[in-house]
């Protein structure tokens, strides 16, 4: 009787020991990270929550930014080239797509000519808007036909970030050598006006309610902050470091300032206009997503080839997803794909 009751409990023992072995990480309980890489050419599909890739889709020289369709099933990546902004390298004429669903390349949108793509984002109206670099433009896309369709000029060199107005009515551009900001008629597809800024700017954001636009100064540690009904500078946000990217909570109560060169996040009160708690980031911050409910940050390293995780209720870092160097470019997607 002992006999058989030791057998049978090393028979259970062994056997859970086995499903806990097989078992897999608990599945995404709201969407999954959309991850460009550009140093590897890759975009990387990441569970957030089990701090785990789960697919790597090889692209383009090199993709640096992605975007998302709004119905989660495609992900566009411009193909920018092999360097920087200004600085001599291959000149890049598509924007790949890929399949989520799949988790492949799906197709290349061709842009017709030689234009350093950087930004894509996708308006209300479902047509994809991507900065023209090489021709101081912004080109208007259809995703589903995969065609350019107008291209709306920025009036500026090296219009390499973009952000929407809410309504999808406006389109700014951040000039970075040209230190201003365009402001862009998505539907009559034309120039508004430009603003100056500051000798060089890098990147761009806006508030969840359309009316501040904020761009970063490279000169200074500042951030400027302009009013989207007269399109000038309304106020300054001064930093302990110069910022190279930002990105508003939902709620619109908080901007999160990333530095690249001192690698720190840096939390602003859009009530005040001041800096109310740094934190320690990973090397070479690049890019701030905020998950949809507003209750996590995350912060691309490229240089660490992390991405920090930013609890936005504590305020608390939690372990950053390691990846590796050359991350990039940030899109959420919804539900397990």
């Amino acid at each position: 009787m002992f006999a058989r009751l030791a057998l049978l409990l090393v028979f259970v023992m062994f056997f859970t020991s086995a499903v806990l072995r097989n078992a897999k990480p608990a599945p995404p309980a709201s969407g999954l990270l959309i991850v460009t890489n550009q140093k590897e050419h890759t975009v990387l599909v990441v569970d957030p929550d089990n701090r785990r890739e789960l697919a790597k889709i090889s692209v383009g020289v090199n993709g640096h930014e992605v975007m998302v369709s709004k119905d989660g099933l495609f992900a566009y990546v411009p193909i920018y080239g092999n360097s920087g902004v200004g600085r001599p390298g291959t000149d890049g004429s598509t924007v790949d797509v890929i399949d989520l669903r799949e988790r492949k390349l799906a197709g290349t949108i061709d842009l017709g000519k030689p234009l350093r793509p950087h930004r894509a984002e996708v308006g209300p109206d479902g047509l994809l808007y991507v900065t023209a670099e090489l021709a101081n433009a912004v080109d208007v896309i259809d995703p589903s036909a995969r065609k350019v369709l107008a291209e709306i000029p920025t009036g500026e060199p090296q219009s390499h970030m973009l952000v929407l107005s809410p309504d999808g009515r406006r389109g700014y551009t951040a000039n970075v050598s040209a230190g201003s900001v365009s402001v862009l008629d998505l539907a009559k597809r034309s120039l508004i006006s430009t603003i100056p800024v500051a000798k060089i700017v890098q990147r761009i954001s806006i508030s969840p309610d359309g009316l501040r636009l904020f761009t970063h100064d490279q000169d200074a540690p500042r951030i400027a902050v302009i009013d989207t009904a007269t399109n000038k500078i309304a106020n300054w946000i001064a930093l302990p470091d110069v910022a190279y990217a930002s990105e508003p909570t939902p709620d619109g109560r908080w901007l999160l300032a990333a530095s690249s060169s001192a690698s720190r996040l840096h939390v602003v009160d859009l009530q005040t206009l001041k800096v109310v708690r740094s934190l320690e980031l990973p090397e070479r911050p690049s890019e701030i997503l905020v998950r949809p409910g507003g209750e996590v940050a995350y912060v691309s390293g490229t240089g660490a080839g992390k991405i920090a995780v930013l609890d936005l209720r504590s305020w608390k870092m939690q372990p950053p997803i390691d990846l590796t160097p050359g991350v990039d470019g940030l899109a959420w997607v919804r539900g397990p794909n």
